[in-house]
């Protein structure tokens, strides 16, 4: 890729994160290229669907969750790995607006392009969970699938304009009734 459409790509992801922070899964591709500073055909150029930008966006912010899973499962006990990355992964998914339909859909969707990176992140949250089950800290009447959808949950109530004032409060109570220990908020 030349610098130059190298250097466009990086801005029309850095730009779509902040306009879909803002508006949700389903901001202005308009918006996007026109504070990107380039034209609409640039964007589809590199992003011939609004699936494809949101893929190329969420890919990256998805991996970095799996990852992050990992840190924190080497560097803090069990139920403190849990309950941060659950703190984590649970305000992705609010920064996201309207991103936990279409995590729900990738899952469902082999041929997604996101399917295996939402499988993935389920797989990493359900490692920590099984680990804290073995210390004794976390439920063991849920599985890695629960705790999905749990956070899957709590992201919806955040977009929720109605609960948005206690959407902290709700996530701190599923991890005390998940994992007993409140997150840090």
């Amino acid at each position: 890729m030349r610098a130059d459409a190298k250097k466009n790509y990086e801005s029309l992801l850095a730009i779509a994160r902040e306009v879909i922070t803002e508006q949700g899964v389903d901001a202005s591709l308009r918006d996007i290229a026109r504070r990107a500073g380039v034209g609409l055909a640039t964007l589809y150029r590199h992003f011939p669907t609004r699936e494809d930008l949101l893929e190329a966006l969420l890919h990256k912010a998805l991996c970095d969750l799996i990852a992050r899973s990992e840190t924190l499962s080497r560097d803090h006990p069990s139920n403190t790995a849990l309950t941060i990355w659950f703190t984590e992964a649970t305000a992705f998914v609010h920064v996201f607006k309207g991103v936990v339909d279409l995590m729900a859909k990738a899952l469902a969707d082999p041929s997604s392009a996101l399917h295996e990176d939402c499988k993935n992140l389920r797989k990493a949250g359900a490692v920590l969970l099984r680990r804290a089950q073995q210390d004794g800290v976390a439920r063991t009447d849920i599985d890695g699938e629960d705790l999905f959808a749990l956070i899957a949950a709590a992201g919806w109530i955040g977009d929720q304009l109605v609960f948005e004032d206690r959407a902290d409060r709700l996530v701190n109570f599923i991890a005390v009734a998940v994992i007993g220990q409140p997150t840090q908020s």
